[in-house]
C-alpha cells in the first residue's frame, strides 16, 4: 500500500493576508479613479442659482408668452468655419427685427470650460454677428438675449438657445 503524499503548498495566514489587502487594494484604487474622473467632468448643475431663477417662475414664463406673441422667428448658424457666430431675426411678416442689441453665450454642451461670451453687432438689416474662437469641429450651444435699446426698462425681449454643430 502506499503511503499518502503531503502536499508540498498549504494556504496560510500570510496568503490570506496577502488575498484580502490585493482585493481592497484594487476596490480603493478603483474608487479613487472614478472619484477623480466625477470630480473633473460636468458638475451637473443646470442653472447658476436655481433657487432664484425659481423664484422668477412665472416672470419668465411671462415674458416667454410676450416673445411668442411677437411672432419672430431666428436662424442661429456657425460661419467661416467657427470664426463668426451669426443671428438673423426676422418679424411675422418675415421682415428684419432692426436696432437690437444681442448678447451670446456659446460653448460646449458638456462644460463651460471653453464657454465664450459675445456682443453681436448688426452688420445688415436684421443680420447680427460676431468674432468666435471657435475652432475645434464638434457640437456647441449658442444663448442668445436681444434687448431693444430704445425699451431697455423692458428688459431682455427676445431668447432663443440652439445647438449647433461644427463639420469637421
Amino acid at each position: 500500500m502506499a503511503e499518502p503524499s503531503t502536499p508540498t503548498w498549504t494556504f496560510t495566514g500570510r496568503h490570506m493576508l496577502i488575498a484580502l489587502l490585493t482585493f481592497f487594494g484594487i476596490v480603493i484604487a478603483a474608487n479613487v479613479v472614478m472619484i477623480n474622473i466625477a470630480l473633473s467632468t460636468h458638475t451637473g448643475v443646470v442653472a447658476n442659482e436655481p433657487y432664484r431663477k425659481g423664484l422668477k417662475y412665472n416672470e419668465r414664463i411671462e415674458a416667454a408668452e410676450r416673445q411668442d406673441a411677437l411672432g419672430w422667428s431666428d436662424d442661429i448658424r456657425l460661419e467661416d468655419g467657427g470664426g463668426r457666430l451669426v443671428v438673423v431675426l426676422a418679424d411675422s411678416s418675415k421682415g428684419p427685427v432692426r436696432g437690437l442689441k444681442i448678447s451670446a453665450l456659446l460653448g460646449r454642451p458638456a462644460t463651460i470650460a471653453e464657454d465664450e461670451t459675445l456682443a453681436l453687432e448688426e452688420k445688415e438689416p436684421g443680420r447680427y454677428e460676431a468674432k468666435t474662437v471657435v475652432t475645434e469641429p464638434g457640437n456647441y450651444i449658442a444663448t442668445i438675449e436681444a434687448t431693444d435699446p430704445a425699451k431697455a426698462s423692458d428688459g431682455v425681449v427676445y431668447r432663443a438657445r440652439k445647438r449647433l454643430w461644427l463639420k469637421p
